[in-house]
C-alpha cells in the first residue's frame, strides 16, 4: 500500500479489505519524501536513509493500526500467519525482519514495493501495488502522450530507468518468481476485484513474470 494513499485513502482502502484474507505493507508517505529530500540537500549516508525510510514505513503502520480493529501489527512472519489464522488483517512492521535478513543493498531503488515484494515471497502471497495511479506508463503519466501499459513482461521493465514502482522491484520479482499488480488503491473496488479474481475491466497493470 503506497504511503501517497496515507491517512484517508490508505484508510478506506483498508476498511474496504476487512473481510479479506490479506497483509498490508505500508509506505513511509510524506516522512520517507522528507528524508529523501534532506539527502538531496545535506547527503546523508545511504545505511541512514534506508533505515530511517524503513522507520517511516513503521510509523505509518502503527499509524493505520490505530484506526482498524479488524488489523494487528505484525513483527514476524510467524506473527503475521498467525494473526491471519485469528482472522485479523496482519500490519507488517518491516524493521526488525529487514535489519535481520539484510536482503537487500542501501538505495533509494529499495521502498516499500521492494519490501512489500520480499514479503511476498516469503509467504508465497500475491503481490498487490496499490498506489495513486492506475499503473505503470510508458512515461510519466503527468506528461503529454502518457499510455498506460497493460501488461508487461517483468524483463522489460527492467530497461525502465522511472516508473511508477522503485528501481529494483523488476529484479526482485525474477528473482522470487513473482508477478505483480500495480493498481490505483484509490479505488478500493479494484483492489478488490484483482484480490478475488473478479471481471477486471479497469486500468491496471500486470507485471508477467517471464519465468512462470
Amino acid at each position: 500500500m503506497g504511503g501517497s494513499l496515507f491517512p484517508k485513502k490508505a484508510i478506506e482502502l483498508a476498511d474496504s479489505l476487512k473481510n479479506q484474507s490479506c497483509l498490508f505493507v505500508i509506505g513511509g508517505g510524506e516522512f520517507a519524501n522528507l528524508i529523501r529530500k534532506y539527502d538531496r540537500e545535506i547527503e546523508f549516508s545511504e545505511d541512514v536513509t534506508h533505515e530511517t525510510a524503513i522507520d517511516s514505513m513503521d510509523i505509518l503502520a502503527k499509524l493505520l493500526n490505530d484506526k482498524l480493529a479488524f488489523a494487528e501489527i505484525s513483527y514476524t512472519i510467524e506473527e503475521a500467519k498467525s494473526i491471519s489464522d485469528s482472522n485479523k488483517i496482519p500490519i507488517m512492521i518491516c524493521s526488525e525482519i529487514l535489519k535481520e535478513n539484510e536482503p537487500f543493498a542501501h538505495s533509494w531503488d529499495v521502498t516499500s514495493d521492494s519490501i512489500a515484494a520480499y514479503i511476498a515471497s516469503l509467504l508465497d502471497a500475491k503481490l498487490l501495488i496499490a498506489t495513486d495511479v492506475n499503473g505503470i506508463y510508458t512515461k510519466d503519466p503527468s506528461l503529454s502522450g502518457a499510455e498506460l501499459i497493460k501488461e508487461i513482461d517483468v524483463n522489460e521493465l527492467l530497461t525502465f530507468e522511472e516508473s511508477s514502482i522503485d528501481l529494483m522491484l523488476p529484479s526482485l520479482l525474477i528473482e522470487y518468481g513473482l508477478d505483480c499488480y500495480v493498481v490505483n488503491g484509490e479505488y478500493p473496488k479494484r483492489v478488490l476485484s484483482i484480490i478475488n479474481n473478479e471481471d477486471c475491466s479497469f486500468e491496471y497493470t500486470f507485471i508477467r513474470n517471464g519465468n512462470d
